[in-house]
């Protein structure tokens, strides 16, 4: 069994949570193997070609609020192109816009008593966006934690209101439609919402990790490096190969990561699959997101009217995500056809992206961090160690690089590392 030279560190899995241990782990002056089992870096964010356009291996936005995310990327170089601030809810109650009023003051006429919703739960939203987006972020944290329904009841907003307005909305968010989620959690995120702008790269998704890649030092990274069990020595490789380190971060996904490491708690999953349809010409001449007020799928927008570039032969690329799957593409096709109020029949079906593990579920109580320690010489990192978010995995991957550095600074806590022997790739 070949044996590679032996590393300070070795990261397993190349998403943005690995990415970002890796990064902190180089700048302390680590020696770093960062391996990843597929033909790129990015994990759920990869931007696929696909006949000529870029279809995200999912519907993702890139916010720019993020911590995380304003510490390690170079936002001019990804070249950003916004959605319009706010969203379109359609359905049988009819088409409303819901705008951000302090951004797009001419179009927020929806938003006056007696269209959307009544004076009270207008006033009421209003208050509570305020004390998101001017509050310290500290102050969300340690707030009392209870599902996300209950926070906007508590905050003053009627049941009529939540469920024919918001619901829908942060059912594509959250990829749940029962608000189980915490509350504190949606605090969070309607914060960066509120205080950022949500756009995508002009490259696809794709684009961010492979710049946070191309910013390590060479050869760290290392594709279509499938790690199959956790050794003493360090990782055993699908092909036998062994890469030998004291200390082992696992930044896969929760179901793989628990390949590796057994006994690692995995939280249920949300599922999302999206379809990518390319329409002769654009049915919405606006880069803004429609949302179902019915449910019958989750939520459209046309993506060329947000990234141009998403198409190379001037077709319009509409993306349409539904919860779970795989979904019944003509009862899609035929919803989005009532949404955008056009003939879809002419559409061309591109492709399904199927996420089963899209998000982790994040009901409430929800702790916004935990330790990445999970044995001596051994940690793991993602999302579901944090929040379900961009910001969350790369906050729990500077996280395992934290208490990687610390263990290093106490010699009796970094010793070898036990045999942690699992199964599964990363």
């Amino acid at each position: 069994m070949a044996t590679e030279p032996s590393v300070d560190a070795v990261v397993v899995g190349a998403g943005v949570a690995g990415l970002a241990c890796a990064q902190d782990l180089t700048s302390a002056g680590l020696r770093v193997r960062l391996l990843e089992a597929s033909d790129g870096v990015g994990g759920r964010m990869r931007t696929d070609l696909v006949r000529g356009f870029r279809l995200d291996r999912g519907f993702q936005v890139f916010n720019t609020s993020y911590p995380q995310v304003r510490r390690r990327a170079d936002l001019r170089a990804l070249r950003l192109h916004a959605f319009t601030p706010g969203f379109v809810l359609a359905g049988s109650r009819g088409r409303y816009r819901f705008a951000d009023p302090t951004r797009r003051p001419g179009q927020a006429a929806d938003l006056l008593p007696g269209r959307i919703a009544p004076l009270r739960d207008t006033v009421a939203l209003g208050l509570l966006s305020a004390r998101d987006m001017l509050a310290p972020a500290a102050l969300l944290r340690r707030g009392r934690d209870v599902p996300v329904h209950a926070a906007l009841t508590s905050a003053g907003l009627s049941d009529a209101t939540v469920d024919a307005v918001l619901r829908p909305f942060l059912a594509g968010v959250f990829l749940e439609e029962g608000l189980e989620t915490s509350g504190r959690v949606f605090h969070l995120v309607w914060r960066s919402m509120l205080r950022g702008t949500l756009c995508l790269p002009q490259a696809g998704i794709g684009a961010v990790p492979e710049q946070l890649a191309a910013a390590l030092p060479p050869g760290t990274v290392r594709l279509e490096a499938p790690v199959a069990a956790l050794t003493d020595a360090g990782v055993l490789l699908a092909d036998g190969s062994e890469v030998a380190a004291p200390r082992v971060v696992v930044a896969a996904d929760a179901p793989a990561a628990a390949g590796l490491l057994p006994g690692l708690p995995v939280p249920p999953g949300r599922a999302v699959t999206t379809l990518y349809h390319a329409a002769p010409a654009s049915p919405l001449a606006e880069p803004t997101l429609v949302v179902d007020t019915d449910g019958l799928v989750l939520d459209t927008v046309v993506l060329t009217e947000v990234v141009p570039g998403y198409s190379a032969d001037g077709r319009a690329l509409v993306s349409t995500s539904v919860l779970g799957g795989p979904a019944d593409e003509p009862r899609v096709r035929a919803r989005l056809a009532e949404l955008y109020g056009t003939d879809t029949a002419g559409w061309e079906h591109l492709a399904d992206r199927h996420i089963p593990y899209a998000l982790p579920a994040m009901p409430a109580p929800h702790p916004l961090s935990r330790t990445t320690r999970v044995g001596p010489g051994r940690y793991v990192c993602g999302d579901h160690r944090g929040t379900g978010s961009v910001q969350g995995a790369m906050a729990s991957g500077a996280r395992a690089a934290r208490e990687v550095l610390a263990d290093l600074a106490r010699p009796t806590a970094a010793g070898p590392a036990p045999a942690v022997h699992g199964t599964g790739g990363a």
